[in-house]
């Protein structure tokens, strides 16, 4: 991580001062480092719009981009997208000097006019497409524990092999997450798979249904994501190998945002 990154995030975490409002999230020599800003944009929709964005800054940032997830309760996924996007093309006119305070101010300014330009290309999309989902869904998933492991990794790549869903079942430590990748309905079916069937067994060994799962991220695959083209049991002795996995996908952002967190 370069200096002139961290002492862009140290001046952040002086302007961002509220709690909860500047959050680091990951932060390595080799990997550079990731957090997370929270923002309330006023008088947008006539309401205030609360914003997270969460930055990756490279080791060699500034003279790269870094990369950026957007996400609000109060937009949907098409507008957050769009959002993401419109930053990155305004980081490309700030490279090699700190950016992320002025992008931050930007995204301030021009929000209103983002969610207007989303909402006329969205009408225009859905009278073209109204009523499919096409495109390339991906989900991720975290489960607490296996205690028939062998059994539930045929169940999983069984699974995985029927719904024709390409992605990683993972192992580090005691942290198990499933990443899949394939189209959404065949992604839904499995989450009913994996919530319904007997996959497992209990303390006493009797078979059991999947209580503890929980779903961290389903979205749809976006142009920086890797489509995956197999599905794999991996199992990592490092948390830097689990990421690098997860960087190899174009999938950092979301590795920053949903697995250290589960190491707390």
């Amino acid at each position: 991580m370069s200096e002139l990154a961290r002492e862009e995030l140290s001046a952040l975490a002086a302007i961002y001062c509220e709690p909860g409002a500047c959050e680091v999230l990951a932060a390595s020599e080799t990997h550079g480092i990731s957090f997370r800003i929270q923002i309330s944009v006023k008088e947008v929709l006539d309401t205030d719009v609360l914003l997270k964005l969460l930055f990756h800054l490279p080791v060699n940032y500034p003279s790269t981009v870094p990369d950026i997830s957007v996400t609000s309760d109060q937009l949907t996924r098409g507008q957050c997208t769009d959002v993401r996007e419109k930053l990155l093309e305004e980081a490309k006119k700030h490279l090699s000097e700190p950016m992320v305070h002025d992008l931050i101010l930007w995204v301030q300014q021009h929000l209103k006019d983002i969610i207007k330009q989303s909402a006329a290309v969205c009408n225009e999309k859905t009278t073209l497409s109204k009523g499919t989902e096409d495109g390339i869904w991906m989900l991720l998933l975290h489960l607490d524990h296996m205690r028939a492991k062998a059994k539930y990794v045929k169940t999983v790549e069984k699974w995985a092999s029927d719904l024709r869903l390409t992605g990683r079942l993972m192992f580090m430590g005691k942290i198990i997450l499933i990443l899949l990748q394939g189209d959404r309905n065949s992604i839904k079916e499995y989450v009913i798979l994996q919530k319904t069937s007997k996959v497992d067994v209990d303390s006493s060994g009797k078979k059991c249904k999947e209580k503890m799962m929980r779903v961290l991220c389903e979205t749809e695959l976006q142009s920086q994501h890797k489509r995956l083209q197999t599905f794999e049991v991996k199992e990592y002795s490092a948390l830097e190998e689990l990421q690098k996995e997860f960087e190899t996908a174009g999938l950092t952002t979301l590795f920053s945002e949903f697995v250290p967190p589960l190491l707390k």
